[in-house]
């Protein structure tokens, strides 16, 4: 079968013919017909040959880790699922480390020895072929009604996880929100998104969905698309073009929350310095090696002691994170349908996957499509 897959041994990205059509090994697996796989900067990333590992014994790598599914067969032992669901399968699979805790307890997001395998990425072909096997505890079903969504659902997964931990930590101090009787909640919690690609949107929707009032800043101007489709989601937006980070911090007043999705580090750590008392920041982005940039230290470190801030990282996401993306996108959809089907912005046949992983295809979110 085709499979679109990368061979670090050669530098070589093609097409191949010959991907062998897996089939169920055990009574627990599920075979699926993959119909959609998103793109993100981790796939242009392992074209560039920066990182991907293929699996013991192969020379080349299945790409693609967002990913959604139909079910065409499943084990004898499967009962949650059936032919003809819609799924999408989670990215990560736990190191045999006996002494990890984590992978052992089904949390290989938080994995202790960095040995885990990923779908995609790392020692496991991924999802950009035309039939994948997999155990039915690594996916989740998704409502027929969010078809031509389910794809976002493992980007979504990063803020949920993300949002999961910042709910926990703030459990710290009185972190409600006051609502006078007979009236409705108003916001009390201030958040920016630093970048407006389908992170930065996704978690934006997701923030505004828990409660927050949220400014979205990126670099294209007001009055853009992407600024139109901040709008339309409850948020405001700030151009970098219109507002350096001290002009946008001053709009905002009490930065609770900051949550990173650029990548950026001289941004990130120039935000950082505007961070409110009691605040969490959020790094979800993964920089390259640039020069170095100068940051004021004292002031980072004054303002964590002295404002009992928090900053963390979130990666990969485990299974209440999945659980959550999908209801979320189930709220999106109601909320803003226009605007979650307007981040998907294009479809690509496998052909052509030198426009979208080697070139700069515009739009926000492009999608392989494998099947209809």
């Amino acid at each position: 079968m085709k499979a679109l897959a990368v061979f670090p041994g050669t530098n070589e990205i093609r097409v191949i013919e010959d991907h062998p059509e897996p089939h169920l090994a055990t009574a627990s697996q599920v075979k699926l017909r993959m119909l959609d796989v998103g793109i993100c900067g981790t796939d242009k990333e392992i074209c560039h040959f920066d990182y991907g590992t293929p699996p013991a014994g192969s020379p080349y790598l299945v790409l693609g880790h967002e990913s959604l599914g139909e079910v065409v067969e499943v084990g004898t032992e499967v009962t949650d699922l059936k032919v003809g669901d819609l799924v999408v399968t989670m990215v990560r699979r736990p190191c045999d480390d006996p002494a990890c805790f984590a992978c052992r307890n089904g949390r290989q997001d938080f994995c202790l020895t960095g040995n885990f395998k990923e779908r995609g990425i790392k020692e496991y072909h991924g999802f950009m072929t035309e039939f994948v096997v997999d155990e039915a505890k690594y996916m989740f079903p998704v409502p027929a009604e969010l078809r031509a969504i389910g794809v976002l659902t493992e980007p979504l997964t990063i803020a949920e996880k993300a949002l999961t931990e910042l709910m926990q930590i703030q459990l710290r101090m009185p972190w409600g929100c006051p609502v006078a009787p007979g009236q409705a909640p108003q916001y009390c919690h201030n958040a920016i998104v630093l970048g407006a690609g389908p992170v930065g949107l996704l978690g934006a929707m997701a923030l505004v969905n828990a409660g927050f009032k949220t400014f979205v800043y990126s670099r294209e101007p007001e009055g853009s698309e992407k600024a139109k489709l901040v709008a339309s989601i409850d948020c405001t937006y700030i151009s970098g073009e219109t507002h350096n980070v001290e002009q946008l911090a001053k709009t905002v007043g009490q930065v609770d929350v900051v949550y990173e999705a650029t990548g950026a580090s001289g941004l990130s750590f120039e935000m950082i310095e505007y961070l409110g008392t009691n605040g969490v920041f959020i790094f979800t982005g993964v920089p390259g090696r640039k020069h170095p940039i100068e940051v004021d230290t004292d002031v980072i470190m004054r303002n964590l002691v002295l404002k009992n801030q928090v900053v963390f990282g979130s990666v990969n996401a485990g299974r209440d994170a999945y659980t959550a993306a999908i209801k979320d996108l189930g709220d999106f959809a109601k909320k803003w349908p226009a605007a979650v089907q307007a981040l998907i912005t294009g479809h690509y046949q496998l052909d052509n996957f030198k426009d979208l992983l080697l070139g700069n295809p515009p739009g926000i979110k492009n999608v392989m499509q494998i099947g209809v």
